[in-house]
This record gives C-alpha cells, structure tokens and sequence, in this order.
C-alpha cells in the first residue's frame, strides 16, 4: 500500500526526499512500520533491543533512575520518568512507582516545566534523516525517485534552508564524495526537550559513531531490519521493514550544550549498567524463582555486558543538577 502511495506522490510532483519516504514508511498512521498491529521486536520480529532482555535490563536500569531520583531529592511518586518510543512498554513493571510515561514520535506530548527523567532506547536511530552528498563545495541532496517498478535514488539540487545550515554546522569538513545522513528530526526533538525538561536528566541509549569515527562510514550508515536480517535495501517494501541510522553522537552532544544541557557523561551500555550493578555484584537482579530462571537471567547479564553492552552507547545529560 505504502509503495502505492508514494509512487503516486513522485509520479505527480517528482522525486522526495528521503526523509519524507522514511518518516511515512516508518510512522504513517495506518501501513507504517511502527503503527501496523504486526510486533516488530523479539524473536516473531525483525530485531531485538535491550528492553527485550528482561527482566534483567529493567531491573538495573530501575537501579539507575533509583540514582538520578537521590540527585533529584525525589522519591517514588514525585518523579516523572518518561520514555520516547517505548514499544511495548517492557520498562513500565519496573518504572511504575517513578510515574512512567510513554511517548511515541508523533503520538502523545512531552509535560510541560517538567522535572524528572527522559529516557530513550533506540529512538534517535529510527528518526527519519535526509541523505546528502558532498560534491566540491557544496552538498547535493540525493532524493527518492520511481520507476520500472522499483524506488531508487538521484542526486538532486544543492542543499538549501535548513539542511544547508545543518550541514555548514556539522559537515564542513566532509570530504568529496561523502553520503551522509542529515539528523534534523532528532534536532527538533532536542528542541522539545529543550521547551519541557525545567530540571532533570535526558539519557539516550543508542547506537552511533563519533565525528572522529565518521571516516569509518563513507557511504552514510543506512540500514534495513527484516527477520533479523540487516542490509541496504532501506527502500525495499516501504512499510514492511525496519530503516535506521547511526547516531551522530558527537552533533548530539554539540546540540544539546547548546540548548543548556550538561554532559554528565558518554560511555557504553555495558559501562552503566556495570555500575548499576555493582551494589550488590548483581545478585539481586541473577536470583531467580528457579534453577532455569536464573541460567536465564545469567545469559541475559551476559548479553548486555559483553554483546550488546559493547556496542550500544549511553548519553546521560542533566539541566539545573548539581554535579556528583
């Protein structure tokens, strides 16, 4: 339905950019991605993510709003915890005493002059972005056009607006011939933070790269999720996959400074949740009902410290927080 639909689109008005493909493949309100009944997660889906390892990952990352709360003076029932795209809701049983609340891109409203906590895992990397390439001195945007059956992409005009500010900010370094994805959506969602969170913490857990590892990526990050299997066919069957970039971390960083947001801290997944765990050398959250529960719980310990931990990255900022 959704090639349908867009087809029509470029067939009336010309090639699209990226962006907007992403965002209705990812986030139309009825053949979307993320809106149709179909679970994109688990072992039925197309991916995993570290809120299906339960329950162990809810049980420390409890341990790590427990943290925020005290530097907050803020106790069970006082605290917003909020969290941006959360699925299925597999941290509500363990955030329910701190006020939890889900927001979705597109659905639901941050609270306003809030203090409390922000969290998300895997959201920035889903946020639709424009591709663009560099070609001399400028950027070209490279758009989404369709013919003989099938999307592909062409170069289009220069960069201009916007994008163009964004990339003279981020990108003028960037050498001839680069693909890169332009993260604008994920800046205008620093900019709802920014107009919400009065004092508190925003912690994002994603995977990404820093500008000193962009060399790594020089035809940009873009990649496809289907039945567990990744590749680069983001505009393969719009709708019936999963498309995502790499974070940017280092412009994320840079971007929230602006907007007042202190650093507290950048490091790996299996970083915080090793120090989340070290209370008790993670005997709370390893004692199972059963013998099986437990070598369960052991093998899920074992994936966010040394599988996924190492690959996933944690930005934890804070606004109006005494330093520790």
């Amino acid at each position: 339905m959704l090639t349908a639909l867009l087809s029509e689109k470029i067939a009336q008005y010309g090639p699209i950019s990226f962006r907007e493909f992403q965002e209705t493949a990812l986030y139309h309100p009825q053949y979307g991605y993320y809106r149709r009944q179909r679970d994109p997660f688990g072992i039925g889906g197309d991916f995993y993510t570290a809120e299906q390892l339960q329950p162990v990952f809810g049980l420390l990352f409890a341990r790590v709003v427990e943290q925020l709360a005290a530097r907050l003076g803020l106790s069970a029932g006082q605290l917003p915890v909020i969290e941006l795209g959360a699925g299925r809701q597999e941290m509500r049983p363990h955030l329910e005493q701190w006020n939890y609340q889900a927001v979705e891109s597109g659905r639901g409203e941050l609270p306003q002059n809030m203090r409390g906590i922000v969290f998300a895992n895997e959201f920035l990397d889903a946020l639709p972005v424009n591709i663009v390439r560099r070609q001399q001195q400028s950027f070209l945007e490279v758009l989404v056009d369709f013919n003989n059956g099938a999307f592909h992409f062409v170069d289009g005009p220069a960069v201009h607006g916007h994008l163009a500010r964004y990339l003279d900010k981020h990108a003028s370094h960037v050498k001839e011939g680069v693909l890169m994805e332009a993260h604008l959506s994920a800046i205008a969602w620093l900019d709802r933070l920014d107009a919400a969170l009065e004092q508190g913490f925003l912690l994002f857990i994603d995977y990404g790269f820093t500008e000193a590892e962009r060399i790594r990526f020089p035809q940009g990050t873009l990649m496809s999720y289907f039945r567990h299997q990744a590749d680069e066919q983001v505009l393969h069957k719009p709708g019936d996959r999963d498309i995502t970039a790499h974070v940017p971390f280092t412009m994320i960083i840079n971007e929230a400074k602006e907007r007042g947001f202190q650093l507290e801290s950048f490091e790996t997944l299996s970083q915080m949740l090793r120090t989340a765990g070290e209370r008790d050398q993670f005997a709370a959250v390893l004692t199972g009902a059963t013998e099986m529960e437990g070598q369960q719980r052991r093998g899920q310990l074992k994936t966010l410290l040394f599988g996924m931990g190492e690959t996933f990255r944690v930005l934890l900022f804070s606004r109006g927080v005494n330093r520790v």
